[in-house]
């Protein structure tokens, strides 16, 4: 059955992937995102999806969004949050760490809430939920300790609505990625995951209703915690 799906940050990394991975089996897809030009390129590559420029941290500006995936699709099925950045922070230099953190935390953060609940609003029988976090979710970054809060922050909300929705038979799905090759993710030492495989993870994930999805070495992370808590946290915090 065909569905119609809304992408937060999709012209780029994990969510373009995903917008190809939902067109690729027939979809209708709409991906937002502040830049024009990669909008624009979006649109030109898939004439068929809906563009839309939008700031996710503006009240007006979803609204607007979710306007437009009315008109040009009449329903929503899919609401996947994914936009977001990630800010290195030093809490233990003189000044500094926590230069623009409002907007850090209203674009990882606070926009998805307020999305979710605005789109549950319009579309209250909506089939799913999806939240993509991080692997840092679970394990916070020793250089960017303010994206393992709000990852961690995401993590929480996303638990407690998947049994809130419970009774409605909304899917809620939680996305924990590992380091992945998205712009985001430009210089960072170490192997990074293709965002072709999270977007595939994620589409099994909600064909089969799971609650999470644990693309390559995040898989192994629940068990870790559980294992070997403090030297895992040590060696993550230290990345």
């Amino acid at each position: 059955m065909t569905q119609t799906v809304l992408i937060t940050g999709g012209t780029s990394g994990i969510g373009l992937a995903l917008a190809e991975a939902f067109l690729g089996r027939g979809d209708d897809v709409a991906v937002c995102g502040r830049s024009q030009e990669a909008l624009d390129r979006f649109a030109r590559a898939h004439p068929e999806a809906l563009a839309i420029r939008t700031d996710v941290t503006d009240a007006r500006a979803r609204a607007a969004m979710l306007t437009a995936v009315h008109e040009r699709f009449g329903r929503l099925d899919v609401l996947v949050n994914n936009a977001g950045t990630f800010v290195e922070r030093d809490f233990t230099a003189p000044a500094g760490a926590t230069l623009d953190l409002d907007a850090e935390i209203a674009l990882n953060l606070t926009a998805p809430l307020h999305l979710t609940g605005e789109t549950l609003t319009r579309w209250p029988d909506l089939s799913a939920l999806v939240f993509i976090t991080s692997g840092f979710a679970l394990v916070s970054p020793a250089r960017a300790p303010s994206y393992g809060a709000v990852k961690a922050g995401l993590h929480g909300f996303a638990d407690g609505l998947r049994r809130q929705l419970a009774p409605r038979g909304t899917h809620v799905l939680e996305v924990l990625p590992p380091a992945t090759d998205t712009p985001m993710q430009a210089g960072a030492s170490g192997r990074t995951l293709p965002p072709s495989a999270v977007a595939a993870a994620t589409l099994r994930a909600l064909d089969r209703r799971r609650p999470l999805a644990l693309p390559g070495s995040t898989r192994l992370l629940p068990t870790l915690l559980r294992v070997v808590p403090q030297s895992l946290g040590d060696r993550v915090s230290a990345l």
